[in-house]
């Protein structure tokens, strides 16, 4: 049986990459702290408790693709006088499963891991590069240049931080995985 993947409509085809319009979508996320390789497998952790049924329901929910995972967004502060300098310490991870489409909020059962949170995303568009590999942070600095270069080359402004999708469990050969880097696109 196939793994549900997001609906979207591809609004445009670029040399290496595409724009896409996805509608509201529901999911469950975790915030992790911690380099990227741990927040990956701690927040993965939580968040496949939660859909194997560790809930106030029991409930076991299908397992959807891709797993994304994007950097959380730092606040910006007001700028002021003295500067001065500290350690930025560690970054926070967002990652998140989107749950099945016949599942609406409210028919979700809670979460028993209160780090595990529900909510529903509104429509948004991407810019979005495939390709395929390894799960290596090179890999993924490599095609994220190239997608913010190509972005840059269209004319095409991002909003917020590149969110990183996994399609296939750690399993399969890298060379047969798909992963795409995708970055919302301001309105024009």
């Amino acid at each position: 049986m196939a793994t549900e993947t997001p609906k979207h409509q591809v609004l445009a085809r670029y040399r290496d990459f595409e724009v896409r319009e996805y509608p509201s979508l529901v999911v469950a996320e975790t915030e992790v702290e911690g380099d990227r390789g741990e927040a990956d497998n701690e927040g993965f952790s939580r968040l496949a408790g939660y859909i194997f049924g560790r809930n106030h329901s029991a409930k076991k929910i299908a397992m959807t693709a891709p797993v994304t995972e994007a950097p959380v967004e730092e606040k910006k502060i007001a700028m002021t006088a003295p500067v001065t300098e500290e350690s930025a310490g560690p970054r926070r991870w967002r990652m998140q499963f989107m749950m099945p489409s016949e599942l609406p909020l409210e028919a979700l059962p809670e979460p028993n891991d209160a780090r595990v949170h529900l909510r529903v995303l509104p429509p948004r568009r991407f810019a979005a590069i495939r390709y395929s590999g390894r799960w290596s942070q090179q890999n993924y600095d490599e095609h994220l240049e190239q997608l913010q270069a190509a972005m840059q080359r269209e004319g095409l402004s991002a909003k917020g931080e590149p969110v990183w999708a996994r399609y296939d469990p750690p399993f399969k050969p890298w060379f047969l995985r798909t992963n795409e880097i995708l970055i919302e696109v301001q309105s024009p």
